[in-house]
């Protein structure tokens, strides 16, 4: 079953989408995180069911990080997402420390695709489910400048200022 809630934030109403998973806190696994506007963002469908009760561990964490208080989630995430490419990718964004930035070249280099394989990185990165969370705003290029985002370059900055790792741009 798929159920959904929103939560605020300083970017916005975010819509989070998450599967029944009976061993995760509140009984979800979190499928989406989705910024308004977002490029590629989810959409609520017919047959999801509204349940916020079962995403407050979730809304907690999110506030916890917004407010500087938390910085590393504890969120069970939906298996199954990405193909496997993607799967590494994102595993290797969820090694980037709170605070600190990497290059899409290291990335690529963490994950045994260096050079021609920084592309496809870049793309891997910008169709992460789990914006925020999964700390793909951590990400910027080799010069030091931020590069795109899925939910717009401007949240990135204000992601990194929240975290003290802004690039100069």
């Amino acid at each position: 079953m798929t159920m959904y809630a929103t939560v605020d934030s300083p970017l916005g109403e975010l819509l989070l989408v998450g599967e029944e998973a009976p061993g995760a806190a509140g009984g979800v696994a979190l499928a989406s995180l989705s910024l308004p506007g977002q490029k590629s963002a989810a959409v609520v469908q017919d047959g999801w069911v509204h349940a916020p009760e079962a995403f407050a561990g979730i809304a907690a964490q999110l506030r916890e990080y917004f407010e500087g208080r938390l910085t590393r989630f504890d969120i069970v995430c939906a298996d199954g997402v990405g193909t496997d490419f993607q799967r590494r990718v994102w595993a290797a964004l969820d090694t980037v420390p709170y605070g600190e930035t990497v290059s899409y070249g290291q990335i690529a280099e963490r994950i045994g695709t260096p050079g021609a394989g920084v592309r496809a990185v870049g793309t891997a990165i910008g169709r992460n489910p789990l914006l925020v969370v999964r700390p793909c705003h951590r990400v910027i290029g080799a010069d030091g400048t931020l590069r795109g985002y899925a939910g717009g370059v401007e949240r990135k900055e204000q992601l990194l200022g929240l975290e003290g790792a802004l690039a100069v741009r």
